[in-house]
This record gives C-alpha cells, sequence and structure tokens, in this order.
C-alpha cells in the first residue's frame, strides 16, 4: 500500500466536508501571502517569490469565487428554506453579515490581486502588509463563523436529498462530471 503525503480531497457526496476542506485551502493560501509579506521586504524578489504569488493568485482568482458562489447561490438560499425556529433566526442575523463579508473581501482581494500580479510578474517586491493582516483576518473571522454556525447546522438540518443537490451543485460549478455522465 502506497501512503499518500496528502489527505484526499472530500467527494461532492459530501458538501459541508468539500466547503470545510476549501476553508482549510484558503488558510493556507493566506500563509502563503503572511510568508511573502515578511520574506519580500527582507530577501526581495525571486523564482520562488513569484511561483507563491501565482499560486495565490490562481486560488483566490478562481476556487475562492467558486465558494463564495457555494454558499450565496445554494448553501444559504437552502438553509433560509429549510431553517424553522431558533435556526431561522441565527441565520437571519448571520445572513447579512456574511454576505457583507464577502464583499469586503472581494474589495480587499482587488488592492491585493493587483499586488502579487506585479510580484507574479517579476516587476514589484511590494506587498502591503497591512492589506494582507486585514484580507487574512477578515478570512479567518468569516470562516470560523461558518464553521462554529453555518455547517453545523446545514448537517444537522439538510436532508440527505438536499446534500446531493448542494453537492451536484457545486461540482457543476466547477465543471466536473458526475460518476456515470
Amino acid at each position: 500500500m502506497i501512503n499518500s503525503l496528502f489527505e484526499p480531497a472530500p467527494g461532492f457526496d459530501q458538501p459541508i466536508a468539500v466547503l470545510k476542506h476549501c476553508h482549510d485551502r484558503i488558510r493556507k493560501q493566506l500563509g502563503t501571502m503572511q510568508n511573502l509579506a515578511v520574506h519580500l521586504p527582507q530577501y526581495g524578489q525571486n523564482l520562488d517569490v513569484q511561483q507563491a504569488a501565482t499560486a495565490v493568485l490562481r486560488y483566490f482568482n478562481k476556487a475562492a469565487h467558486q465558494h463564495h458562489e457555494d454558499e450565496e447561490h445554494d448553501l444559504l438560499p437552502m438553509l433560509q428554506a429549510t431553517a424553522r425556529g431558533e435556526d431561522a433566526a441565527l441565520l437571519n442575523r448571520l445572513l447579512p453579515d456574511i454576505l457583507e463579508e464577502h464583499r469586503q473581501m472581494h474589495v480587499l482581494w482587488n488592492s491585493l490581486d493587483r499586488q502579487l500580479k506585479e510580484i507574479a510578474s517579476g516587476a514589484s517586491a511590494e506587498l502591503s502588509t497591512e492589506d494582507v493582516n486585514r484580507f487574512s483576518g477578515m478570512y479567518e473571522a468569516h470562516m470560523e463563523k461558518e464553521e462554529t454556525q453555518i455547517a453545523p447546522m446545514a448537517k444537522r438540518l439538510f436532508s440527505a436529498a438536499q446534500m446531493h443537490r448542494l453537492g451536484d451543485a457545486m461540482r457543476v460549478r466547477r465543471g466536473i462530471a458526475s460518476i456515470g455522465e
């Protein structure tokens, strides 16, 4: 048997686990940005820096958008349609904040995107530590809220059919064919 150095990503039959896996990948990219912010002033530009910046750009310009769409277009509306009583009240309190945080993270990302593109191209060695820290702090708090409030609620309330529908929507968003297609 071959031991893998990496844990396999969960399948779309476990959509909440896929969302958590996305959060883990976001944390990894946030860590890379924080490392770049420390590294660049001390050591400047090099090929490793350019590759790291490219990886962060690739993740946040594609996968992170898909993740937010998973939440905004599928997970949260499905929870709104399902939640009752205290769950509905909690969701009604959290939902405006979650959506506003997505918007604010998008605005912050635009600034980081410009900086990282310059770094990835080798044209600059400047990355705002303040921007990285604000973005990372906002994302960390946001993911904590989703992992402690939204994900447990979905796991508790969604039927197998709803989980299947959520997983299918996430899979289709990524252009991944289902088994047997």
